[in-house]
Parts: structure tokens; sequence; C-alpha cells
């Protein structure tokens, strides 16, 4: 981002984006600051922030009109001093709908790819991504690596292996040129394949930061059906994406309460998913049915024993008992 704009980009305060709204009154935007914004109701979870945060990140921020991108129109809410405003309410409820989204996606047991190789985004996801367990990619992107998977794959299949030889003493037996060549390879390939190493197939879903500058990855994924969800600033198309949220790209404390939104409603996929089984199971009793012998662990079930009808038995049965 040039000086100018940052500049530029941080005249604007609370208070200044408040009195372009009151321009257009809107009974959102003061239940917003009070945190009092309706939301939806069901079984997802609820976001824990309002548009008064969004307002502190400096969401709002769009490019200068020189860069601005006529079909994002839609999500600029007016242009001031050169600067493009974005709609914070628009924000706030795609952001709304690409949580439930990813929610959805988690609990059905799929992964999500996070991805974001400029520099303000590459420890927010990693981050993000560690802490759900998702796959990301934050050094390079290297092209085909959705839409030529089986062969990436191979290539992450073989830099397990020389983690593998690295892990048990399989290197160091090696010749010390041979050893040199591969502990080469092998830190080329953990850039490239640093968050990569858990992903056996196409993942469900991608999240992308800053659309313009991935476009190749936007295009893999489009290209094979897979939804995208991307942080688009004003100087990005954001009628290719599945789910846009539009905001300020460029800013690493926009981008972190965007990403951290998001991983919440992901880890709250996970935990539904987690926790289906045991309730089917509580609701099940609870309703007084009886389960069926084959669902219950060997230990629940009462053994019979072949020409022992008088002998007395316990109800239940393990191995323990025969020691």
């Amino acid at each position: 981002m040039l000086a100018s704009e940052s500049e530029n980009r941080s005249f604007f305060t609370f208070r200044t984006y408040a009195e372009i709204k009151k321009q257009q009154p809107d009974n959102r935007i003061k239940a917003a600051s009070k945190g009092d914004l309706p939301r939806k109701t069901g079984s997802f979870k609820q976001m824990n922030i309002t548009i008064k945060d969004l307002l502190d990140a400096g969401v709002h921020f769009g490019h200068q009109l020189r860069r601005y991108n006529p079909r994002s129109k839609k999500f600029v809410f007016d242009n001031r001093h050169g600067i493009s405003i974005i709609d914070l309410e628009k924000t706030y409820a795609n952001l709304e709908k690409a949580s439930a989204f990813l929610e959805t996606t988690a609990a059905s047991g799929k992964q999500v790819l996070f991805v974001g190789t400029k520099r303000q985004a590459q420890e927010v996801l990693r981050e993000a991504a560690i802490s759900c367990q998702m796959p990301f990619c934050v050094n390079r992107w290297l092209g085909g690596t959705l839409t030529n998977f089986a062969t990436v794959k191979g290539s992450i299949d073989k830099y397990k292996k020389y983690l593998a030889w690295e892990a048990d003493g399989t290197m160091d037996k090696l010749p010390n040129k041979e050893a040199a060549a591969i502990r080469r390879d092998m830190q080329r390939m953990s850039r490239n394949f640093e968050g990569l190493l858990e992903m056996e197939k196409t993942p469900a879903a991608m999240f992308v930061v800053d659309t313009r500058n991935e476009e190749i990855a936007v295009a893999e994924a489009i290209r094979l059906g897979i939804p995208v969800i991307g942080l688009v600033d004003t100087n990005s198309d954001p009628t290719i994406l599945t789910h846009p949220i539009p905001g300020n790209d460029d800013s690493i404390k926009s981008i972190r309460i965007v990403v951290e939104t998001l991983m919440d409603a992901i880890q709250a996929g996970v935990a539904r998913r987690e926790a289906a089984p045991s309730q089917v199971r509580n609701s099940v009793l609870s309703r007084g049915e009886t389960v069926k012998e084959e669902q219950l662990p060997v230990t629940a079930r009462s053994i019979q024993v072949p020409g022992a009808a008088n002998a007395d038995i316990p109800e239940t049965y393990s191995s323990d008992n025969e020691k």
C-alpha cells in the first residue's frame, strides 16, 4: 500500500463514519454500535462481534478511487477524499452467511483450505488454520495445487518420506552428498507444503484473503466447483466468489477480526460433529428405546457359554474374568 493511501485511510474515524451515515438514517447502525443488532436464530453459533468491532478494526477502509473496481459498487457505501468507504452492514451480513456455511462444512467432516500469501495475512492465517486443524497455504501458491492435485500429492508424500527418514535416523546413514541434496529439497518443500501435509484430497471449501493477489488459486477452485469465501477490497471482483466478504484486506487488524470469526465458526462445526454421536445415544435412551446388542461393546453384552446353562455367569462379562 502506498504511504499517501495509508494516510488517507487513517483520516477516517468512527465519528466520521457515523456523520456520513446520518445522511441516510438507519436504526441498524445505532443498534450495532450498542451491540444490539438482531441476529439469525437457529442451530448455528452466533457471531460474537458487532459492526462497531468491524469499525474499530478498520474493515470499512477501501482503496483509492483510481484502484476502484466497478463490480464492487454494491458493497461501497460512499466515496470521501478519494477513498472508498465499505458498507459494514453488508460486510456483517455476508460474514454471518459465510460463518454459517463454514460451520456446516466443518460439521460434515470436510476440510477448509486457508489461502493468503501476502505478508499481512501469513501469520494470522497460519495461527487460525493450526488452531482448527485445517490445511493452509501462506508462503507460495503452486500452480496446479488443486487442478493437478494428484501430482502435488505425490510430492507431498515424498516430503513425508523424507521427514520420516529424518526422524528415524535413516538420513544419517546416507552418503553426505546425497543427504545434503535431500535436505536442500526438504527446505524448498517445507515452504511449499508447510500446511498441506494433512490434505488427502481437494478441500470442500476455500477461504482467501485478497482474491486479486490469489487469482490463480481462486481460478483453480472455481474450475473444480469448490466454493470460495474471500475477503475482498474495493479493487477486487466480488462477483466470482461464492461468499464475498467486503472489507479492508491490507490491514492486519481487519484481516484478524474476519479470520477469527470464521475460525470460531469452524471450531463450532467441529464441536457439533464430535458431539453428535453422544447426543443421538442420549436421545434414544431418554425415549426409553432399547439399543441393539451389536451396537454395544463386548464388555456390555451377555455372553452365553455352551454347556454351562446352570452356571453363575455374570451379566457383564469381559476378558478380565478369564485371568
